[in-house]
C-alpha cells in the first residue's frame, strides 16, 4: 500500500482499492463489502451537511461492536467531525451526562440503548440516529428530518452517473486538528475526555502498518475488543481496515465459546486480546491436558518432551483458528504462568502496553524479540522516560512524550496539568523499569503503591500475580487494613472447588495455606498478614481491570 500522511487518505485509498471485498461483517450477520461501506460513509455525509453539521461539531456513537458502528465513526472523522465513543455498557446517566458534557450535536445508538435514555435529558442534541439502518429515533431539526428523508433521492443527485471508487475523495486534516474525544470513565465525578488529534491515530495507524507487515487484503480478523477504547478501535478495527482487511465483530458478549467459534470460522493471523481471554482459553483448553499424569511425566523426558510441547503448540494453533501469526496482549500484564507455558511451547504472542491518553499505543515488540515479564520498547514516534536515579534497577513513574500523546482532558485544565506538562512530557501514572536496550517492565499503578512500614514501596499487583497462581484462587485484592497490614481479598475459583468436590466450608483454611506458601516468596515488608473470601466476582471496568477503589476498606 502506498504511503499516506493522512489518516483520511489511508481510508479512502483502502475503500478505493478493495472496492469488491468484504470489509466488515456483524459474525454470523451481515457483511458489507468495501464499495457498501464507502456508499454508506457519503449518505452520511450528506445527512450531516444536511443537519447543519460543520467541521469540529461532536458526534457521539454509543453502541454494541457492529459493522454499523464502525461505518458510523468512518464517516465522521472522514466528515471533519469529532467522534465521541461511548461505551454501551455504562448506565443510563453516565450515557446523559456524556454526550451533554461533550457537547454532541447527534448521537447514533442501539434500539435497547435508546430505550432507556431520556432525550430530555441530552438538551444539546439535533437528532439520533439508529445504528441498525440510520433511521432517526429523534430530530430536533427539521432540515434533519428532511434530509433523512430525501436521501437516497439526495445521493442520486450528488452522484447521477453511478457512485465510482473515483468518488471516494476526503479532505486532507491536519495532524492536529481535534479527531476524537475518548472517556476514561463515565460517572459524572470521573470522566475525562482524552482529546486525540488526527496526528495521534495516524501514526498509532502507521505503526501497525509498518510493524505488522504480513497482514493483508482480504484477511480475516476477529474483532472482539470494545470499538469504545482505543485498543479495540485503532488496533483491531482502523488498521485492518486500512490494510483492506475483512473485519469480523463478535456482536454478543465474547465468551471463550462464541470466540472460539469464530476463530475456527474467521482463521485470523492476527489476534489483538486481553489477558482475561487468553487464560480463560488456555486454563480451560490445555492445562487440563498437561495435568493428567502420563503428560507430567513425559514432560520430564527429554526426548519426548519437544516432541510432545509441538503437539500441545499445533493444539494450541488450532484452538486460535489454525493460522495466527502473532497474539497481541494489552490492558494488562499476563498471568506468570501463563507467559512462562507460552514462551516454553515459543507461541506467537507478545505484550504491548498503552494507554487511552496514547490513543493508545506506549511500546510494542514482535513476539521473536520479547523478553519475559516485559512489555516491549517504546514506539515509532515516542519517547520514554523513568523517574528514577537507576532505571533498569529502580522503579520510577514512567514519563511520555511525542506524535501519539492526547491534547489534553476535554474542558479540564486542572486534570490535564496533573499529567501534561507544557513542555510536552506526561505522566503515565504507572511505575515500572527500563532497561539497557529500552525493554520496559511495568510494576504497577503510582497511586496503587503501598508504603510498608519503613517506606519500602509495596506493588499489590506483583503480590496478586503471585496469588492468583495458587490453588483455587480466581483473583485477587491486596489492600491495606488501616493498621499498616497488608490483607488479600481472594475470589476463589468455584469451577474448579465444585469439579473437584471440596465442600466450601473447607475454603477459608485452603487459603490460609496459600498464604502461607506465598508469605515464603515474600520478602518480610510485604507480607500477607490475612484472608478474606469473597462471595462474588470484583467488579470490573469495562477494560475488564478491578474496580480497586471500591475495596480498597474491605479488609
Amino acid at each position: 500500500m502506498k504511503h499516506q500522511d493522512h489518516l483520511s487518505a489511508y481510508i479512502a485509498q483502502s475503500l478505493r482499492d478493495n472496492w469488491n471485498r468484504p470489509a466488515l461483517t456483524n459474525f454470523q450477520g451481515v457483511t458489507f463489502q468495501y464499495h457498501d461501506v464507502a456508499r454508506k460513509i457519503a449518505k452520511l455525509h450528506i445527512l450531516f451537511e444536511h443537519a447543519g453539521i460543520k467541521r469540529g461539531d461532536k458526534i457521539a456513537l454509543c453502541g454494541k461492536n457492529s459493522s454499523q458502528w464502525a461505518v458510523a465513526f468512518f464517516a465522521v472523522i472522514t466528515y471533519g467531525a469529532v467522534a465521541v465513543p461511548i461505551l454501551h455498557e455504562f448506565k443510563p446517566d453516565n450515557v446523559h451526562h456524556l454526550v451533554t458534557h461533550s457537547e454532541a450535536r447527534l448521537l447514533f445508538t442501539d434500539q435497547a440503548i435508546w430505550e432507556n435514555l431520556d432525550p430530555e435529558l441530552m438538551k444539546l442534541l439535533d437528532g439520533a440516529v439508529l445504528l441498525q439502518d440510520f433511521s432517526l429515533l429523534l430530530s430536533r431539526s427539521r432540515s434533519l428530518t428532511e434530509g433523512r428523508e430525501h436521501l437516497n433521492e439526495l445521493f442520486g443527485k450528488k452522484y447521477p452517473e453511478r457512485f465510482r471508487p473515483t468518488d471516494v475523495h476526503y479532505r486532507k486534516e491536519s495532524s492536529d486538528e481535534l479527531a476524537l474525544i475518548n472517556y476514561t470513565s463515565g460517572s459524572t465525578g470521573f470522566s475525562k475526555g482524552v482529546m486525540l488529534s488526527y496526528g495521534s491515530l495516524w501514526s498509532n495507524v502507521q505503526y501497525c502498518i509498518d510493524g505488522l507487515n504480513w497482514l493483508n487484503p482480504g484477511d480475516g480478523i476477529v474483532s472482539m475488543l470494545p470499538m469504545a477504547h482505543m485498543y479495540g478501535l485503532v488496533i483491531d478495527t482502523i488498521h485492518p481496515f486500512v490494510k483492506g482487511c475483512h473485519v469480523n465483530f463478535l456482536t454478543r458478549t465474547p465468551s471463550p465459546r462464541v470466540i472460539m467459534e469464530a476463530f475456527a470460522e474467521v482463521r485470523p493471523k492476527l489476534i489483538v486480546t486481553v489477558p482475561l481471554i487468553i487464560e480463560k482459553i488456555i486454563k480451560t483448553k490445555v492445562f487440563p491436558l498437561l495435568e493428567k499424569p502420563l503428560m507430567k511425566l513425559m514432560l520430564h523426558v527429554p526426548f519426548v518432551d519437544d516432541r510432545l510441547l509441538g503437539k500441545i503448540k499445533e493444539r494450541l494453533t488450532e484452538v486460535f483458528g489454525g493460522q495466527i501469526r502473532q497474539i497481541i496482549i494489552g490492558g494488562a500484564g499476563l498471568n506468570h504462568d501463563v507467559e512462562k507455558f507460552l514462551r516454553r511451547i515459543e507461541f506467537p504472542f507478545t505484550v504491548g502496553y498503552g494507554m487511552t491518553e496514547c490513543g493508545p499505543l506506549i511500546s510494542y515488540t514482535p513476539w521473536e524479540r520479547q523478553r519475559p515479564g516485559s512489555c516491549g520498547q517504546v514506539v515509532d514516534r515516542m519517547t520514554i522516560k523513568c523517574d528514577s536515579p537507576d532505571p533498569a534497577n529502580v522503579p520510577g513513574v514512567l514519563y511520555v512524550k511525542g506524535r501519539n500523546v492526547m491534547q489534553g482532558y476535554f474542558k479540564n485544565p486542572e486534570a490535564t496539568a496533573e499529567v501534561l506538562a507544557p513542555d510536552g512530557w506526561m505522566s503515565t501514572g504507572d511505575i515500572g523499569n527500563i532497561d539497557a536496550e529500552g525493554y520496559i517492565y511495568i510494576r504497577g499503578r503510582d497511586k496503587n503503591m503501598i508504603l510498608g512500614p519503613s517506606g519500602q514501596n509495596i506493588y499489590p499487583e506483583e503480590i496478586e500475580q503471585k496469588l492468583n497462581n495458587m490453588p483455587y484462587v480466581a483473583e485477587s485484592v491486596v489492600v491495606e487494613n488501616g493498621a499498616g497490614k497488608l490483607v488479600a481479598l481472594v475470589y476463589p475459583d468455584l469451577e474448579n472447588v465444585n469439579l473437584q468436590k471440596i465442600p466450601h466450608e473447607q475454603l477459608q483454611t485452603l487459603m490460609e495455606s496459600n498464604i502461607k506458601t506465598l508469605n515464603q516468596e515474600l520478602p518480610g515488608y510485604s507480607q500477607i498478614t490475612g484472608v478474606k473470601i469473597m462471595n462474588e466476582e470484583f467488579e470490573k471496568t469495562p477494560k475488564r481491570s478491578i474496580k480497586r477503589y471500591i475495596y480498597m476498606h474491605q479488609a
